[in-house]
């Protein structure tokens, strides 16, 4: 009789599947964990460097400040909304043939005010649109 001790096969697992598996979902949470620091910007405004342009003689100015009140062409309004900045502007602008509006606005005024000038000057037909900004200092 044969005692041979029968060797046995050793059991071997395959772990690159899983390691490919593993590395295209670090891949994949990467990726999309990216996309969430973009509503992290930092942003300081208002300060240009580009060059000063032509003033024209007539135009319409609305000056914006921090608490977002309004004045048009230096008489400030009494109330913050955007019926009384359109009638303003519409008051204003009666005589003039598309004058270019001025938006001289606080680097602290609220978003929506700006957004407000520009709404009512759309709605009036006030295509030339600038916004004011101080010069960036140099250093």
């Amino acid at each position: 009789m044969n005692f041979r001790k029968t060797r046995k096969e050793e059991v071997s697992l395959n772990l690159t599947p899983l390691i490919d598996v593993v590395f295209l979902l670090l891949i994949f949470f990467m990726v999309t964990t990216t996309f969430t620091k973009e509503t992290h910007l930092e942003i300081d405004l208002p300060t240009s460097s580009s060059t000063k342009t032509e003033q024209e003689s007539v135009q319409l100015e609305v000056v914006v400040d921090s608490g977002g009140n309004y004045a048009v062409q230096g008489n400030s309004l009494t109330k913050s909304d955007l019926t009384t900045l359109k009638r303003a502007l519409e008051l204003e602008s009666e005589n003039m043939d598309n004058p270019p509006l001025i938006v001289v606005a606080d680097a602290n005024a609220p978003h929506q005010s700006v957004i407000n000038v520009m709404d009512a000057a759309g709605q009036l037909g006030l295509v030339k649109i600038r916004i004011a900004t101080k010069e960036e200092s140099e250093q």
